[in-house]
């Protein structure tokens, strides 16, 4: 028999033992989020070459995200990116910059890119301006357009179109690039569109590669030698690796000279300015800034969210302003954009996709606060990578 204060002792010396235990467990704890804190800090990794900075202005208010860029270093560059390397598909930022290829690089920093059909149909996705991405032209309807040229100038334009299909007699077709086809025009659909040319009228004429030169993936400024495989009646081709499709709709059918099987084209795809030899390209309206001065109008006074990109000559300026969140960010005008981005040096700057799509993204995290409420799912975005040095 247990006398009580054998039972007394017993019961204070287990308490002592589970005391003496849950601080050990506390310290471990304690250790454990103090190491985490120490070798995993809050914000993401900066480079040297790239600065960020946040503004919370409480006057208007507007809550601004900047990435400025050092332009004299070699191991950054601009690309381009694409949902789910497609063009009828829409994805994260985020998605798509895990999606990019090794070889370009280390993502560093990056935005939402152009301005695209955002409502459900078959043609959702779609850029509205052209894109270039690693060179290959997936996008060219005629819009204002940022491009670097081979020698990594930056430039900003409206476009004009030469691309054409030219063939026997007097065939001479205008044509655009991987877009919803009017009845009276005619579209070049290459893979990168997606499985179909998604049409609902019109002929097609699935073409491939006759001689040698180009072909796939479709580049600007070159000359294709393209034969007629098929002659489709029925819409909606089938898109695989090594065709192309043209898209004629029935109001321009018509007034065709014959069209035939086996017979040959030559694609050209020319623009003014010469696109040849780009990697990168994005559309976007309007112009903010040209030679650091603004447009002598706008038409919109309506403050929204606004992605913004810029440069001059020792910088590239990537900027995101948040808005419609009262007490947060309003957004900002376009002459506010302007103002914003000359006061940052900037002597070139165009205004980019916007609204729920604005989104900035740095070292693996979404800074800004979208006004969707979370990351929208976009068709491109304009990405900051570093490639890193050869050991020599």
């Amino acid at each position: 028999m247990v006398s009580p204060v054998s039972r007394g002792s017993k019961f204070k010396r287990l308490w002592l033992i589970r005391w003496f235990g849950c601080l050990v467990l506390l310290a471990m704890g304690f250790q454990a989020a103090w190491g985490q804190a120490i070798t995993t800090p809050p914000w993401p990794k900066v480079p040297a070459g790239i600065e960020y900075t946040h503004h919370r202005i409480g006057e208007n208010p507007w809550s601004i995200h900047i990435l400025k860029v050092d332009r004299t270093k070699q191991e950054f560059r601009l690309v381009s990116s694409m949902a789910r390397n497609r063009i009828f598909d829409l994805a994260p930022l985020s998605e798509q910059i895990k999606q990019l290829p090794k070889e370009l690089g280390e993502p560093v920093a990056g935005v939402n890119g152009d301005f695209f059909v955002i409502s459900a149909g078959p043609y959702r996705g779609d850029p509205l301006g052209l894109q270039i991405v690693r060179g290959e032209l997936v996008s060219f309807p005629v819009t204002v357009s940022f491009w670097i040229d081979p020698n990594g100038q930056p430039h900003k334009d409206e476009l004009v179109s030469r691309f054409q299909a030219i063939g026997p007699g007097d065939l001479n077709i205008p044509f655009s690039v991987n877009q919803e086809r009017p009845d009276d025009a005619a579209v070049l659909y290459t893979p990168t569109l997606g499985p179909s040319t998604r049409t609902t009228t019109g002929r097609e004429l699935v073409l491939e590669k006759c001689a040698e030169g180009p072909w796939l993936p479709l580049r600007a400024g070159v000359e294709i030698k393209a034969r007629v495989r098929v002659i489709n009646k029925k819409p909606d081709t089938p898109l695989t690796p090594d065709i192309m499709v043209l898209s004629i709709g029935p109001e321009l059918w018509k007034n065709q000279p014959e069209l035939r099987v086996g017979m040959v084209l030559t694609l050209t795809l020319a623009t003014i300015p010469d696109l040849q030899g780009v990697e990168t390209a994005l559309g976007g309206r309007p112009v903010l800034l040209t030679k650091g001065k603004t447009p002598p109008s706008w038409s919109n006074n309506a403050r929204h969210p606004r992605t913004m990109l810029g440069w001059n000559d020792k910088y590239f300026f990537l900027v995101v302003v948040d808005g419609r969140q009262p007490g947060l960010s309003y957004g900002m005008t376009f002459a506010e954009q302007a103002q914003w981005m000359k006061d940052l040096g900037c002597t070139e700057a165009l205004n980019i996709d916007g609204g729920g799509s604005s989104t900035f993204w740095l070292g693996g995290k979404i800074m800004n606060s979208p006004s969707d409420g979370r990351e929208r799912s976009i068709a491109n975005g304009l990405i900051v990578v570093q490639k890193k040095k050869e050991k020599e």
